[in-house]
């Protein structure tokens, strides 16, 4: 079992920046790809970034490509994702997301942290 905590999100003007963090509790993190999605009011989620196991391959949507970086430490059981010049059509409610590389089935989401980003 994988419990993940998101934390690092806030109040922003247009052009801030904010890190987000996710935390795992649970061993064998490294194992696990994990991703970030986002939900705005009123959409359906979306794909923001992912990294690899062993933070071999990132990817990101189009819409954050050059100004977001998804990194991990799985020293600290933790994913990031920092997050520059940040527009307000970037505001939404951000989870993680983390699926077993070798586990099937092993699919886990985080409770969200809110980031708002005002003109």
């Amino acid at each position: 079992q994988v419990q993940l905590t998101e934390s690092g999100g806030g109040s922003v003007q247009a052009g801030g920046s904010l890190k987000l963090s996710c935390t795992a509790s649970g061993r064998a993190f490294s194992t696990y790809v994990v991703a970030w999605f986002r939900q705005a009011p009123g959409k359906e989620r979306e794909f923001v970034a992912s990294i690899g196991a062993r933070a071999l391959g990132t990817y990101y949507a189009n819409s954050v490509k050059g100004r977001f970086t998804i990194s991990r430490d799985n020293a600290k059981n933790t994913v990031y994702l920092q997050m520059n010049s940040l527009k307000p059509e970037d505001t939404a409610v951000y989870y993680c997301n983390a699926v077993s590389a070798k586990i099937a089935g092993a699919h886990y989401w985080g409770q969200g942290t809110q980031v708002t980003v005002s003109s």
